[in-house]
């Protein structure tokens, strides 16, 4: 029997193990068909998928399709999540955002792009268009990122997924992604108007409300209260994994941040630090204003095409270790 050395999902090569380690290992869903692997003999790692003495492994342990939780079964689904303590590793899910990638580079590159073309698009309508944009924006969000990580989950449970199953939260849960993406940056942004820290709190407990509609079918408002329960519990844990996974994002926030500040503070020294000749000389000033807002969306939105490719193995992994079903 072929001995196999194996890529780990922390990125590092255990063997030589046998086919039979091999099935286990699948069965037990430590293994997919897009973990990396060369028998004795191969010069170089490929899918497990391309092993054939492999495909009646994967057969048995392909997941059944994905079908809406309803009555008992969500209800149980619910109490088994709250019941348990939270899990959260956070070297294991930063980790995974490289492994994830180097498994997945070319169904990544092809979603990543579909997604951020889709967004982007969003962006610059939010950005031009005034009251009606942003609300465009907050709407199709929650479904351009519901598809996405929902295409993320099943690519990382082993089934086979294309690309274009990214933009699949036009047909799965259609209203349920508006409404969570509408829903939870409004409260959001009006919390951030109110007070900074109820905002971020906010922001981080609603982390996983957009995948668990798009995973398991629920209303937005009951994944919004799921996410926020489970998350409070392992809130600053949550909040350093949306940080350092999102950190290049974090950085043109500041930078952006600091630059606007630079805009309006010379605008207040050119009106004289008056404020009511600081206000009659704005709508003078709009085109300088729009200029910077259009620098501020290109630029972030290349920060944002090319953070994506890792935090989406770090958001679904962190995504498993808090909502994923146990093994009795």
């Amino acid at each position: 029997m072929a001995n196999y050395t194996i890529i780990g999902g922390d990125g590092k090569e255990y063997g030589p193990v046998t086919e039979i380690d091999i099935r286990l290992w699948i069965a037990e869903g430590r293994l997919n068909a897009q973990s990396q692997a060369k028998a004795e003999g191969d010069a170089e790692f490929r899918p497990l998928a391309q092993f054939p003495e492999l495909a009646a492994a994967f057969a048995a342990a392909a997941p059944a399709p994905i079908a809406p939780l309803s009555g008992a079964d969500d209800a149980d689904w619910q109490a088994d999540v709250l019941a348990r303590p939270p899990e959260l590793k956070l070297g294991e899910c930063l980790a995974a955002g490289w492994s994830f990638l180097g498994a997945n580079a070319g169904f990544l590159a092809g979603a990543v792009l579909l997604t951020w073309m889709a967004n982007f698009c969003l962006v610059m309508v939010s950005v031009t268009v005034p009251i009606l944009g942003p609300i465009i924006l907050m709407c199709f969000n929650g479904i351009l990122m519901g598809g996405f990580y929902l295409a993320c989950l099943r690519r990382l449970r082993g089934e086979d997924v294309s690309p274009l199953d990214a933009f699949c939260g036009f047909k799965v849960a259609f209203v349920q992604l508006m409404l969570t993406g509408l829903v939870s940056m409004l409260l959001t942004e009006l919390s951030f108007c109110c007070l900074i820290l109820p905002a971020i709190y906010l922001a981080v407990a609603w982390t996983f409300a957009i995948p668990l509609v798009a995973d398991k079918k629920t209303s937005f408002w009951a994944a919004m209260e799921l996410s926020r329960k489970v998350v409070t519990r392992v809130w600053f844990e949550v909040f350093a994994l949306i940080f350092l996974a999102f950190l290049p994002m974090v950085i043109f926030q500041v930078y952006n941040l600091v630059q606007t500040g630079q805009f309006f503070l010379g605008l207040y020294n050119e009106a004289g630090q008056n404020w009511q000749q600081l206000a009659q000389m704005l709508p003078t000033h709009s085109g300088d204003l729009q200029k910077l807002a259009l620098k501020s969306t290109f630029i972030g939105q290349g920060v944002f095409l090319l953070n994506l490719f890792y935090c989406a193995g770090v958001v679904v992994r962190a995504y498993e270790n808090l909502f994923g079903r146990k093994k009795s």
